[in-house]
């Protein structure tokens, strides 16, 4: 797509990524892959490119003037998102990771990861639908029984049900642990009673059924996470033959009216109210949390990857404004008869541009590196190799969520700064990027979580082991960049903040077995420092490549788009880098204030 106005997202940075960055044609060449080469993969991607801009850009803002209402029993949508989801579910992107046996196309994760990013950039209201659906759909072709996979599998992934995830109550809000939905043994599966909150896509008029996946209790079960099993709950009963039949008894109480993310239903929903609501078990009793935890991180990296599209949508926008709006002159050429120049010509406007491309081009860098961990887990031959890659996973989860929804949504900001006036009207989509992207640092586990989780669980996990993979794998890289003349200084910045950062780390390590809540105090800001040194790395590794590259392009558009990775590389390590230094002193301090202040004060 041509940047400018109305685009979305740059398909020659995807492209770059993919093929450039991550190797994705040495990945095609896995047995597993070999059906595909570069030309197929390019289709499948110019295929996702135009579903994104020809049916889901356009539902994107009548979906957010139009959210959806309660009429009645029943939930309607803005009716443009109909078209959306069937063109998505119509072209095969629902299954495109299943194997060609289960009806799939067999694509690496990265590359349909790659697709789902353009859809979240046209659409990310839109996107939630098709989201959760593959995401429950992996649940059950997991942990599901024969019968259940038999009765809802294939439904799921031809788009005619779409799914939900089930976890927070209102007086449970993320704390799982106090859930108190109910599920009782009945003759056939178990009667669930409770109710549900902030439900994305609670309930609709996109599907004609819709499937739970709900997180409840059954009755007797110890309390705590360890008593949650997981259970499949239908909107409407399954008939023998596979027909749609009666009602389940699920019931729409009212809608949240949010502040963005419009055209996605958000709804609190009330089980076993108006008669029995039967559920299904999925897995074993009192292993909800393990089979619900496939679908929250999936949810986490999508979360990652929208907040970065989001962010990178209201970049492109700012810089085409920036480039074509004309409006004053240079600081030393005051002359009001001399002619305006565009914004772009501006110091602190171009400030603000850069700082948005090494936000968002360095997220999505990210996420797409996550999804391909994925799939090296499912190709590398050998056991090292897999289980680097799953401890990559692990610990970099937590910060593929967190740091592009904080930094991205800074980006959005930005975005709207550029603009000016124009920028908080509803005439621009920027003001929209912003709302819609407020969204990710709360949703599928606030970031205050995913920080607790990463210094409360990953860094001790096995014994310390994720740390020092992901130390590793970026020293490894750093001494790469380190013997080419492009990236040489950047390498050795970063390798100077790594070494912070595991001083700071190795420090909460030994801190974390007595005093766990001083630890935790100032977790986020150590998440902060984390993923800006990820982020670091992230610019290094596309750095590199940019140089190598170079050798061969030096002049025409593609030598313009890697000079500007070498230039967003130098940015971000020189003037974002520096502010891992200040937050891992912070981290360094004792967290008395937090932790001695009083609620009453204040």
């Amino acid at each position: 797509m041509t940047v400018g106005y109305g685009a979305i997202f740059n398909r020659r940075d995807i492209d770059f990524q993919l093929f450039d960055v991550l190797g994705l044609e040495e990945l095609l060449a896995a047995p597993l892959y070999d059906l595909h080469d570069r030309q197929t993969v390019e289709a499948v991607l110019d295929l996702a490119e135009r579903i994104a801009v020809e049916a889901f850009q356009p539902s994107y803002r009548p979906s957010d003037l139009n959210p959806p209402v309660l009429d009645g029993d029943r939930v309607v949508t803005e009716p443009s998102l109909r078209h959306a989801i069937q063109s998505f579910t119509s072209a095969g992107f629902m299954s495109a990771a299943l194997p060609c046996k289960e009806g799939g196309l067999q694509l690496p994760w990265s590359v349909v990861q790659s697709c789902y990013a353009m859809f979240q950039a046209a659409n990310i209201g839109a996107s939630a639908y098709y989201f959760l659906t593959v995401a429950a759909a992996n649940v059950l072709r997991t942990f599901g029984s024969p019968d259940i996979r038999e009765t809802y599998l294939r439904p799921l992934l031809d788009g005619r049900f779409l799914a939900t995830m089930c976890l927070s109550e209102p007086q449970a809000g993320s704390s799982l642990a106090d859930i108190a939905t109910k599920a009782i043994p009945s003759t056939d599966g178990y009667s669930i009673s409770g109710t549900k909150m902030w439900i994305s896509a609670g309930d609709h008029d996109l599907s004609e059924n819709i499937v739970h996946l709900v997180l409840a209790r059954i009755e007797g079960a110890e309390r705590g996470t360890q008593g949650l099993s997981l259970f499949l709950v239908p909107k409407f009963r399954m008939a023998g033959d596979g027909r749609i039949g009666e009602t389940n008894n699920v019931e729409v109480v009212s809608l949240n009216h949010k502040m963005g993310y419009r055209a996605a239903t958000n709804a609190i929903l009330a089980f076993g109210a108006r008669g029995e609501t039967r559920g299904y078990l999925v897995g074993k009793a009192g292993e909800g949390m393990r089979a619900m935890f496939v679908m929250m991180n999936e949810a986490r990296i999508s979360v990652g990857c929208g907040a970065a599209m989001l962010g990178y949508a209201g970049y492109l926008h700012s810089l085409a404004y920036a480039r074509d709006r004309l409006q004053g002159r240079h600081p030393d050429r005051k002359d009001p008869d001399t002619p305006q120049v565009p914004l772009v010509e501006h110091a602190d406007v171009r400030r603000m541009l850069l700082t948005q491309k090494v936000f968002v081009e360095g997220a999505m860098a990210l996420c797409l590196y996550l999804a391909s961990l994925v799939d090296k887990m499912q190709i590398a031959p050998e056991e090292t190799e897999r289980t680097s890659a799953r401890r990559l996973l692990d610990i970099l989860t937590p910060v593929a969520k967190a740091w592009p929804s904080e930094f991205c949504l800074e980006a959005n900001k930005l975005a709207i700064q550029v603009l000016g006036g124009y920028g908080y009207t509803i005439d621009y989509p920027v003001e929209q990027y912003y709302r819609d992207n407020r969204l990710n640092l709360i949703h599928e586990g606030t970031n205050g979580i995913q920080a607790i989780d990463l210094v409360g669980r990953k860094l001790d996990a096995e014994g310390g082991a994720l740390w020092e993979t992901l130390r590793a794998a970026i020293l490894a890289d750093i001494a790469l960049a380190s013997a080419i003349a492009e990236t040489a200084q950047p390498a050795q910045k970063l390798r100077e903040a790594v070494g912070l950062l595991h001083s700071a780390t190795e420090a909460l390590r030994g801190a974390l077995p007595r005093d766990l809540r001083g630890a935790l105090a100032n977790a986020s800001i150590y998440a902060d420092a984390f993923g800006h040194v990820c982020i670091g790395w992230m610019w290094l590794r596309q750095a590199r490549v940019a140089a190598a590259r170079l050798r061969e392009n030096k002049t025409g558009e593609t030598a313009q788009f890697l000079q500007g990775k070498l230039a967003a590389c130098r940015y971000f390590i020189e003037n974002e880098l520096g502010r891992v230094r200040h937050w891992l002193e912070i981290v360094a301090s004792p967290a008395v204030d937090i932790l001695e202040i009083e609620p009453s004060w204040l």
